[in-house]
């Protein structure tokens, strides 16, 4: 008989570019021959890759490595005293010389550059863990134990990482929909923000390498390509420069004019590419920073009959002031006019923003305005945070903090008034005939009461409005309008023409604030 293979769970917290990171580890991990489980109890390693953009995903990744570590900690009598824990992304790499002390249960850490180097980080931290065990044995009963071997810990200051499509990697989302990260790090100064210096200096992938990745989760069947980035509107300029350099390292397409080369970079050639792949199948672009549009990449997304009209453009406020604290790099009047030229541009987008309420600064003047905003554009989609204080930031140690009560108070006016405003939304499409992506069946317990939170979109469904009370026979789906995970859904009357992973004409015949029920066309 072989050697028994390591069983490995992951936990994957945080965003979809977490999401990408996992998928990039368990492929490494498959190719040293590492077993997967979802059964962390029966792990012989477990694997939990970390988020610290806001405060709550930071409590989140601490409470899910303290909670494991009660399992699996060095302490004797621990439920799984032989499993180790082995701790990676934002939250190592950006406080890797605080955690070990702070986290003695955690075997090992890893940065955001060391995704190849996880089955070599997890047999460390296996080493680790029976050094511990075996101290443990030998001193057991002692008044007096000696120090604990060290964890391993390897982060790279500054991260240069980005994988490409030949590299090995295990999807987790489900066979219709994938991921693809087109872009690594952000060049942005944000004042509220610390993902530049977790993910370094922005880096992009090859538009070749990016469609290769594309042809591939075709051919596997996927039917919705998600491109994603810190910000997928900056893609490309960094190759741009190389192209530029005397001689130049990065030969350009023929095609991309120095003017689109000066406003769009290559995200609107990007989007032209993919979208011109064989097959029937959507893509998406998501993230998109409002200084960044440009007039080229708004005719690409109207353009492109594969790309759907959905616009993903995180605003953080209107007010300027709060736009200059914040760190934006544009302005309320540039921002209104996007949004124009955007609406006029693509017709039939859907507009989904984000906004930070509570920021240092902000007085009730400057949030009424915010209000204002909102009410008068009318985004289909809608999340907002709290503004929480990030350590080694600017904002951080801004004056005129806003109390916490406040703060709340705020966040529930803002997602009333935009509850009410997705409402109506909804009930005009009613009646009306869309295109979906079918993604399963509804179970049992979903059925009950439908509930969706995501840290990622600051939404959350169910718990400030109605919940939906179906039938275990509904079906989920999605419409152009709806990404992934964050935002709203389809709920379809059971039918025998309906199949996971494809496309249905159906029509609306209800709807509720951040959902809509409707029935399949005959084909």
């Amino acid at each position: 008989m072989g050697k028994e293979k390591l069983k490995i769970a992951l936990i994957s917290l945080g965003c979809a570019k977490n999401l990408v990171d996992s998928e990039v580890i368990l492929g490494s991990l498959l190719q040293h021959e590492m077993a997967l489980t979802t059964d962390t109890a029966d792990a012989d390693v477990l694997l939990i890759n970390t988020c610290s953009f806001i405060e709550s995903a930071q409590e989140e990744s601490i409470s899910v490595i303290l909670e494991a570590g009660q399992r699996s900690g060095p302490e004797p009598n621990r439920e799984r005293p032989e499993q180790a824990i082995v701790v990676t992304g934002c939250l190592p790499q950006r406080f890797a010389a605080d955690l070990p002390a702070l986290m003695p249960e955690v075997d090992a850490f890893m940065g955001v550059d060391q995704l190849e180097e996880a089955p070599k980080i997890i047999r460390q931290a296996i080493a680790r863990r029976r050094e511990v065990l075996k101290i443990q044995s030998e001193h057991s009963g002692r008044r007096k134990q000696p120090p604990l071997p060290p964890p391993s810990i390897k982060v790279n200051r500054r991260p240069a990482y980005i994988h490409t499509a030949k590299t090995p990697r295990l999807p987790l989302t489900p066979g219709h929909f994938t991921y693809i990260k087109i872009a690594e790090g952000c060049n942005h100064s944000c004042t509220f923000c610390a993902i530049p210096q977790i993910r370094g200096r922005y880096r992009s992938r090859g538009p070749e390498d990016i469609l290769e990745e594309a042809r591939g989760a075709l051919k596997r069947g996927v039917r919705e390509l998600n491109l994603i980035s810190q910000d997928t509107t900056w893609y490309g300029h960094d190759l741009l420069r190389l192209a530029r350099k005397s001689p130049p390292s990065l030969k350009l397409p023929a095609e991309i004019t120095p003017e689109e080369q000066d406003r769009a970079g290559l995200s609107a050639y990007l989007l032209r590419k993919v979208g011109a792949l064989r097959g029937d199948f959507w893509v998406r672009l998501l993230y998109t920073h409002p200084a960044h549009w440009s007039p080229e990449l708004i005719e690409a997304m109207a353009r492109a009959k594969k790309a759907v009209k959905y616009v993903d453009i995180p605003l953080q406020h209107i007010h300027p002031v709060m736009l200059e604290r914040m760190g934006r790099r544009t302005s309320e009047k540039t921002i209104r006019k996007l949004l124009e030229d955007i609406r006029r541009g693509i017709p039939g987008v859907t507009l989904r923003t984000t906004f930070i309420v509570g920021f240092p600064g902000e007085t009730e003047e400057y949030f009424q305005s915010l209000l204002d905003f909102v009410a008068e554009q009318r985004f289909q989609k809608v999340g907002a945070f709290t503004y929480s204080a990030q350590e080694g930031t600017r904002a951080g140690v801004m004056s005129g903090t806003v109390p916490e009560a406040i703060k709340r108070k705020r966040l529930e006016r803002l997602m009333r008034l935009q509850r009410d405003i997705s409402l109506r939304a909804h009930q005009e499409a009613v009646g009306s005939t869309q295109r979906v992506l079918v993604e399963r069946q509804l179970s049992e317990s979903e059925a009950a009461g439908v509930e969706v939170s995501t840290g990622e979109s600051g939404q959350t469904r169910g718990s400030t409005g109605r919940l939906l009370r179906l039938e275990s026979s509904y079906w989920v789906a999605r419409a152009a309008g709806d990404a992934p995970d964050v935002d709203g859904r389809v709920y379809l009357k059971h039918s025998d023409s309906l199949k996971a992973g494809e496309f249905a004409r159906v029509r609306i015949t209800d709807c509720r604030e951040y959902d809509l029920l409707g029935e399949a066309l005959e084909p």
